[in-house]
């Protein structure tokens, strides 16, 4: 470490997650040690940490294997980088208090919202790519290393908490449009649309002058309304297509972006007009789903899996912000020692929009 605003603890909190399983492998500890940035890295005093799906279902071991959809097994199916103990969080904004060697000391004192993919490849290739809170420690704490290319100073009077809901799931949610090359004028129907990435996307159609329509839990239509979708379809109708079709009047769906899958992941396929296009980057509902192949082919579908994003991809993002083009959605607020009772209030998925922890330092009640 060669340069820092001043003298710096040597211990923090953090949440360490001790291994794959329940609540109880999420443990708070006030007596961790501070890491210090190597070259080419800076510290940063973490102010707000926003909270996503992907910590869940981490800690659950939720992925499965392409062998066995049940065997417990992280994120990164190919080449696993999780190591125990490990603090999750990838949506960390917070100030550079400290940089390595061959990184300007004019960064520190700079607030920055963390890109926090881990990119493996000078391109913009998403084949070898991780992200901070798996293959090395994320946000769930007082303080964190990133890349000083990863941090990022972004022009916007919005607060530290507001800014740390952007990240993860409008990053995850643009390289699913953009993926799908949704273009302006087409319609896009958006499942999971009140969650962190829904909303970002029913948004993100929005920058790209495309019309988003929103499949969303019941109590949850107003809000989603309110942030651009052109019309809402209350999850759990008795027939989801013939719903769509009346929201739409009759219009075509051009592109499905789905984070729920289970049960409706064929009625999504027939909501597609012929030549449509799916995006899916989440499976809430249950990642195991029936399919008629005749569907795909004899429509000319085409499907994509999709998972973080790019560096552009990102830029974009930070453009939007700037621009006004998104605006935040806060569901709730938490302090880093409430860890428990924040991520049991996040899989309630009793909110709209974006969870986040701040560390009890920076606790405002």
């Amino acid at each position: 470490m060669n340069a820092m605003t001043k003298t710096l603890p040597t211990t923090m909190a953090a949440v360490l997650l001790t291994g794959h399983g329940g609540p109880e492998k999420l443990v708070y500890r006030t007596d961790v040690k501070v890491p210090s940035p190597v070259p080419g890295e800076v510290l940063i005093r973490v102010t707000a940490c926003g909270m996503n799906n992907t910590d869940v279902w981490v800690r659950q071991g939720a992925y499965g294997t392409e062998e066995d959809a049940a065997a417990v097994s992280t994120w990164r199916r190919q080449g696993n980088t999780l190591t125990f103990p490990r603090i999750q969080g990838a949506d960390t904004v917070g100030q550079i208090v400290a940089v390595g060697d061959g990184v300007s000391p004019d960064r520190i004192g700079e607030r920055v919202m963390v890109d926090f993919s881990i990119y493996n490849r000078d391109d913009d290739s998403l084949a070898d790519i991780d992200y901070m809170g798996h293959g090395r420690d994320g946000g769930y704490a007082e303080y964190q290393t990133v890349p000083v290319e990863n941090a990022h100073v972004v022009d916007t009077d919005l607060s530290d908490i507001e800014l740390a809901t952007f990240c993860c799931a409008y990053l995850t949610g643009e390289q699913m449009l953009e993926r799908a090359a949704l273009k302006a004028g087409e319609r896009v129907l958006v499942t999971g649309a009140s969650g962190g990435v829904g909303s970002g996307m029913v948004q993100l159609a929005r920058a790209r002058d495309a019309i988003p329509y929103a499949i969303v839990g019941k109590g949850k239509e107003p809000a989603v309304l309110d942030i651009g979708a052109e019309a809402v379809i209350t999850r759990g109708v008795a027939d989801l297509p013939a719903a769509v079709n009346e929201a739409t009047d009759g219009r075509p769906i051009d592109v499905v972006a789905d984070l729920v899958g289970g049960a409706i992941f064929n009625d999504l396929l027939r909501i597609l007009r012929p030549e449509g296009r799916y995006t899916t980057a989440g499976a809430i509902a249950g990642p195991v789903v029936q399919l008629d192949l005749r569907t795909i082919y004899l429509k000319q579908l085409q499907l994509h899996g999709s998972s973080q994003g790019t560096r552009a991809d990102f830029l974009r993002v930070v453009r939007y912000i700037e621009e006004k083009k998104i605006r935040p959605l806060v569901g709730g607020v938490y302090k880093l020692s409430d860890f428990h009772r924040a991520q049991a209030d996040f899989i309630a998925k009793d909110f709209v929009g974006k969870l986040v922890v701040v560390p009890d330092a920076m606790w405002k009640g």
